[in-house]
């Protein structure tokens, strides 16, 4: 039956990858990378438009899936995905939300695991899209700028650009992540001790005058 649906979108070009990669953030179980190299391979001069199109139906479809995991909760992932899936995912974002939905970004896990996941856990939707962002922009182009530049040779290349981004750009992103979460938590140290220092003097002000015996 999906192969049916996903042969019936193939039909429509990059207007059938924008469907498919909006449903892959909501609802449907095979991820739109598939459908991308199927158009790529026979059009490749197309592979970076193919890419565009696959990234914006993945951003427009993450804010549905997120809403769906407000409203419904985890029983519509039990419903529709493995719960080995929904148990893995779950972990990474108890961890660590921001590095779940990155690394989320290139596993084998459908990415609505983790759009709905976020509603469920009440993260922060503009984090949500942030991440997501960043994370289907590099899978998408990175399979996009392959087609584009090699032609149908590429098809053996990304066979595992998954598991190439993930063991190169993955870390990259986390390593930044790290850096900026560190020099925040640095900033607010220091904004938290410079509070505590003039808290400290108000305090001395206001001791210093009863302290003072009056003169004769």
């Amino acid at each position: 039956m999906f192969q049916d649906v996903m042969d019936f979108l193939m039909k429509f070009g990059p207007w059938g990858l924008f469907i498919h990669s909006f449903l892959d953030a909501v609802i449907f179980p095979v991820p739109a990378f598939f459908l991308q190299v199927s158009l790529s391979i026979l059009h490749p001069s197309s592979a970076l438009w193919l890419a565009t199109a696959g990234f914006i139906g993945c951003l427009l479809g993450t804010p549905v899936g997120y809403l769906i995991g407000k409203l419904l909760g985890k029983s519509v992932l039990y419903k529709i995905l493995k719960k080995e899936w929904i148990d893995a995912a779950t972990d990474r974002f108890q961890k660590s939300g921001e590095a779940a939905i990155l690394v989320g970004s290139f596993t084998p896990i459908p990415f609505k695991v983790f759009t709905i996941l976020s509603g469920c856990l009440n993260f922060p939707l503009w984090r949500l899209m942030a991440y997501a962002a960043l994370g289907r922009a590099t899978k998408f182009y990175v399979v996009g700028i392959l087609f584009y530049y090699y032609g149908r040779s590429a098809e053996n290349m990304v066979e595992n650009v998954s598991l190439y981004i993930f063991v190169i750009a993955v870390p990259l992103l986390l390593l930044v992540m790290f850096l900026v979460r560190r020099r925040k938590r640095k900033r607010e140290a220091a904004r938290l001790e410079a509070a505590r220092l003039e808290a400290e003097q108000q305090s001395a002000m206001k001791v210093l005058p009863e302290t003072q015996t009056p003169s004769a």
